[in-house]
């Protein structure tokens, strides 16, 4: 059950807290491929998205051994999986990213013509990771765990973009 905090956004349980550690815990030691499959999840799911990545203009496939692409899905997974975000939702009640990382997501996703669809690509692409990577283990209740806690981070990370673009 969701608890409302004096800011009135919907809380994180600490049951929600758990399912996210636990799982994270397991990713964990297979980050590298598991950040490969949710971002080559990610252009299966919107093709189009690889134009928005200079390591992927011109490249007719999603080049695996690419460098770029592997330091680049790595950094993304792990911030969108990290159960930092879920311990932070669980304690404080929101999401808590440093300013100035925050103020460069802002910028970068605004530069680059993120809109809300896109955010709703990538959630698909690491709901859909973390049930592959944990298998039978994953219940609906841990899927809606990481829903929550990445449409927090997404909501910081757009209230950012919408606060650059109007500077």
């Amino acid at each position: 059950m969701h608890k409302s905090n004096q800011r009135g956004m919907v809380g994180f349980s600490e049951k929600q807290e758990g399912l996210v550690k636990e799982s994270w815990e397991v990713m964990k030691h297979d980050v590298s491929n598991l950040s490969l499959r949710f971002f080559t999840l990610i252009l299966e799911i919107a093709p189009a998205a690889k134009g928005m990545f200079s390591f992927l203009k011109d490249s007719d496939e999603i080049p695996q051994n690419n460098p770029k692409l592997k330091a680049h899905a790595v950094k993304v997974f792990k911030m969108v999986g990290t159960c930092e975000s879920a311990i932070q939702l669980h304690e404080k009640g929101e999401v808590v990213v440093a300013d100035t990382t925050l103020k460069w997501l802002g910028a970068i996703h605004l530069q680059k013509g993120v809109i809300d669809p896109h955010f709703e690509v990538v959630k698909e692409a690491l709901l859909r990771t973390v049930k592959e990577a944990m298998g039978e283990k994953c219940s609906d209740e841990m899927s809606g765990a990481w829903a929550d806690a990445y449409d927090h981070l997404a909501t910081a990370i757009k209230n950012e973009m919408k606060a650059e673009a109007s500077a």
